[in-house]
């Protein structure tokens, strides 16, 4: 049960993530990131996940989506 717990809080802050995102022209880097998620008003979850990103290139939604799978585990 606290798998799918997790696994549920994760899709939940994946979707976060993206609806912080709207609007970022790809390919994009990390800074970008975190300054737009704040200015859409992001929460303090998704600024710490884009945080933790590591500093490069994201060339779609679904490599920031993957990379912030990656930092949580």
């Amino acid at each position: 049960m606290a798998s799918e717990e997790s696994s549920s809080g994760s899709n939940s802050l994946f979707i976060q993530i993206q609806k912080a995102l709207k609007g970022v022209d790809y390919p994009t880097d990390k800074q970008t990131l975190v300054e737009t998620a704040r200015s859409n008003g992001a929460s303090e979850d998704v600024l710490s996940a884009l945080g933790a990103l590591p500093d490069q290139q994201f060339q779609t939604p679904a490599e920031v989506s993957k990379a912030v799978g990656e930092e949580e585990t």
